[in-house]
């Protein structure tokens, strides 16, 4: 498991659109499994589950990506699983690493 959590501004619509085109635009065999997205109290939340195949680990990637907050500032927190090809121990982590390493620049344009 790899994990990156963050407090950022900016738009929250458009952080989320420029998120999940990163992740999209990262890999070939990236996919969006599904999302949701909710406002309530004026506070937006979404969260967004995509995949990809790892070709270092010869299996498939998730990447949770989870954003909550308003239209100054959020929290993100996400988190890559699956990449390690151990069955009782995680033998590697390089696939998941590479996936959340995918979001990482276009986190750092809106951090805090």
């Amino acid at each position: 498991m790899a994990k990156l959590t963050a407090t950022l501004k900016g738009d929250f619509q458009s952080i989320i659109e420029d998120l999940e085109n990163t992740v999209m635009e990262g890999s070939l065999s990236a996919s969006l499994e599904d999302s949701e997205r909710c406002e309530q109290n004026g506070i937006s939340f979404y969260v967004g589950v995509f995949e990809r195949y790892s070709y270092m680990g010869g299996n498939r990637v998730s990447l949770t990506i989870t954003l909550f907050g308003n239209e100054q500032e959020s929290k993100l927190c996400a988190v890559a699983s699956g990449g390690s090809t151990g069955m009782f121990l995680k033998i590697n982590t390089f696939g998941e690493e590479s996936f959340l390493n995918t979001i990482i620049d276009c986190v750092e344009k809106y951090k805090v």
